[in-house]
């Protein structure tokens, strides 16, 4: 047993990441170090540096400045200063759900003032057509949010965000030169809020080390400048910086100068870096023995990676541990009426992963190379289930989103089964690969556990270039896949792409027309197109040439993944965002699904050259799925009992009751088959089992059974084979 560490552990998320639920990073690392006896707190520096900033005092402090050379619109928004002052408070605790009855007040559209954010809301009730009252009033809360952003942005910070804090100084910067400039600059409305945040924190808790997670490009300006003030007015705290944005782009890193504003950064997971950091700062071992980290050492940038521990594995990571952060406090904001992104920025979900790193791993455009794709490692079903409990038990939240990068079908499965074992009442969602295995009876079985939704890559919608992905689905996979779930009432989500290697203008038109079939075929219900980004850590990135694509960037001194190309062999990629996006609004509000492609860009574009009827083809297309002997046979339907008088099996459920008629010895023997076939009970039942107990029945055979009306009905009210 290594010495006992005596450090108390700061977890902080520097703004800004979402508005309506903590990223869950430090709420991970927080379970972790519990696991281990180490003290650790956490603080949400975003929502605490918004809701100082959007509040009476915040407004106040913004508008007591005239604006310089305004806008029309900054202009407006500040003659009616005393409008916005008075409501903030209101419209803020209505969006954290604290006073639903405003709603009907804001709806009037005279409480508000309004200013160029409202241009663009033509027809609310079209675009929200029957979502209710309160999720209109939440829109136009967050229209009227989104303008005072614009005017701190135009007259305050130019780098406010409500997601994101200068950015653009993160996005693609090879240098630290724009990012050091901008830290030495004079400390900025926005900045000086966080800081004054940070710093009553730093007094109450006295940390001994301070762990800064930077998911995004705009989390990387807040981190620094919070490391920045505290190495000046606390020398003695050790500060480490780690999370998506240094996993992905800072490991080349050369530049010693970023060691002026933190200590330490860990790549990958960051358990096992962080326990050996804790060792090295207590001195236990020395920087040879820390586990991907970069330090400085004798003024130049080094890699230390020679411990020999393991990663923790996923079962002992520990259940992420949200104390300390203002669970009741973030917003439900509808920003964008896409229903995806609706389920993104409205509700507090719960962050958990079912699985580390991916189980296909192959897509040629992710960073597959890196540890957190890679490295693939599941956890059971009864460990993830144990933590739904610990954390509905925390958070009193029982919405769940699961974060995985592809959620593994057969771990969704057992999970679900687990979850109607315990009887637990859950609403999750999830990101998938769009995989065979979705058959309709798993989708139903997912649904009856409380699956609302799912993502997923279709990404460019032709089967030439899914292949040349090596995404392993194909356009009629997707279809198939996609109306079992809409079957099941479970919504879809896909991520589209579009400018990948070799994408010609024609393959752009037909994905298009692709996803239009499917919208109005009914299997999609939601999307979002991508421009495709070609990174260093993906086999793209990796060999250029096989892709017929040429690198055009440098190695940098600080982030090195996004990288800029050309491709000669593509079409004009440039030429299509705005249609495509425009396009899809439309399609995600039913409209429109008849109109030309062409009317969509101000440019020629190609024809078709997709059959028009070619998704609603494939949905007539008979696709069975082939009984296997271990498919597992499981009841997810309503209580059970033979009707003598009407001479059937009586099935009562939530919404009524049925009745599939049978004669008695056969209802009788398939009500006790029912029983064993419950999620809760011990023994497995299969279709090997099945077939077994029916021919060993002297009334009825097994392909007589299967074959007859009894069976499909019972397969109808929650007979599932999975």
């Amino acid at each position: 047993m290594p010495p006992q560490i005596n450090h108390k552990v700061l977890l902080i998320t520097p703004p800004f990441t979402q508005l309506n639920t903590p990223y869950p990073a430090t709420a991970y690392i927080k379970g972790y170090l519990n696991t281990i006896d180490i003290e650790s707190h956490q603080i949400d520096l975003g929502i605490a540096t918004i809701l100082h900033i959007f509040s009476k005092e915040g407004l106040t402090e913004i508008f007591n400045t005239e604006p310089i050379d305004p806008s029309g619109n900054a202009q407006r928004i500040y003659h009616i200063r005393k409008s916005y002052i008075n409501t903030i408070e209101s419209v803020i605790t209505f969006l954290q759900d604290k006073d639903p009855t405003l709603s009907y007040l804001i709806c009037e559209r005279n409480f508000l003032p309004e200013a160029s954010k409202f241009d663009q809301l033509d027809d609310l009730e079209w675009a929200f057509g029957t979502m209710g009252i309160r999720d209109q009033a939440r829109h136009i809360a967050t229209l009227y949010l989104e303008d005072i952003s614009d005017y701190i942005i135009e007259q305050i910070d130019p780098h406010f965000g409500f997601s994101r804090y200068a950015e653009r100084l993160g996005l693609s910067a090879h240098s630290f030169d724009d990012l050091h400039q901008a830290l030495y600059k004079e400390q900025s409305f926005v900045s000086g809020v966080m800081i004054n945040l940070l710093s009553e924190k730093i007094k109450t808790l006295q940390p001994n080390l301070v762990c800064l997670s930077v998911p995004f490009p705009g989390n990387l300006f807040g981190a620094l400048k919070c490391g920045q003030w505290i190495k000046k007015n606390y020398p003695n705290i050790e500060v480490a910086m780690g999370g998506g944005y240094p996993n992905t782009e800072l490991r080349s890193l050369k530049d010693p100068r970023v060691f002026k504003f933190v200590d330490y950064i860990t790549l990958d997971d960051g358990e096992t870096p962080l326990f050996c950091l804790l060792q090295y700062i207590n001195d236990q071992i020395n920087e040879d023995f820390l586990k991907r980290t970069i330090k400085l050492s004798e003024g130049v940038v080094k890699y230390c990676n020679g411990s020999l521990l393991q990663d923790v594995k996923q079962e002992k990571v520990g259940t992420p541990d949200y104390t300390g952060l203002p669970l009741r406090d973030y917003l439900s904001v509808i920003q964008l009426t896409n229903p995806m992104h609706r389920l993104w920025s409205d509700g507090r979900w719960n962050k958990l992963t079912m699985a580390h790193g991916c189980y296909w791993g192959k897509c040629t455009f992710c960073d597959i190379s890196l540890d957190y794709i890679k490295n693939y490692e599941a956890s059971s079903a009864s460990t993830i289930v144990d933590r739904i409990e610990t954390l509905i038990l925390q958070t009193g939240q029982r919405g769940f989103h699961f974060v995985d990068e592809a959620a593994p079908p057969a771990l969704m499965k057992a999970i679900a089964i687990e979850i109607l074992k315990r009887d637990i009442v859950v609403t999750w969602w999830t990101n998938i690969r769009f995989e065979k295995s979705f058959t309709k009876d798993l989708c139903r079985l997912l649904a009856s556990s409380g699956c609302i939704a799912v993502s997923g890559g279709l990404e460019v919608a032709s089967d030439r270039l899914l292949k040349l992905i090596d995404k392993g689905v194909t356009i009629e996979q997707v279809t198939h896949v996609n109306q079992n779930f809409n079957e099941a009432g479970i919504m879809v989500h896909a991520y589209l792409m579009y400018g990948f290697p070799t994408q010609t203008d024609q393959e752009t038109i037909d994905s298009l027309e692709v996803v239009r079939q499917m919208f109005q075929c009914g299997v999609l219900q939601s999307a979002f197109w991508h421009r495709f980004a070609m990174t260093a850590h993906s086999p793209v990135g990796m060999d250029p040439q096989n892709f017929n694509v040429i690198n055009e960037t440098g190695i940098g001194t600080f982030a090195n993944n996004d990288l800029q190309h050309s491709d000669p062999s593509g079409g004009n990629h440039d030429a299509y965002g705005q249609g495509l996006k425009k396009s899809l609004y439309n399609y995600m509000h039913g409209v429109c699904l008849d109109f030309d492609l062409q009317d969509w860009f101000d440019h020629e574009v190609p024809a078709t050259s997709i059959d028009p009827h070619l998704i609603e083809d494939y949905l007539t297309t008979p696709n069975p799925t082939s009984m296997k002997s271990d498919n597992r046979i499981l009841w997810i339907g309503g209580y059970c009992q033979y009707d003598e008088n009407q001479e059937g099996i009586k099935i009562t459920n939530k919404q009524g009751s049925s009745l599939i008629p049978c004669g008695p010895k056969i209802g009788q023997w398939l009500i006790e088959f029912i029983e064993k076939c419950k999620p809760a009970t011990t023994d497995k039942t299969t279709w090997k089992n099945f077939s077994t107990a029916i021919n060993e029945t002297e009334f009825i055979e097994f392909e007589d059974l299967t074959n007859s009306q009894i069976f499909d009905e019972l397969r109808q009210n929650g007979l599932l084979i999975i």
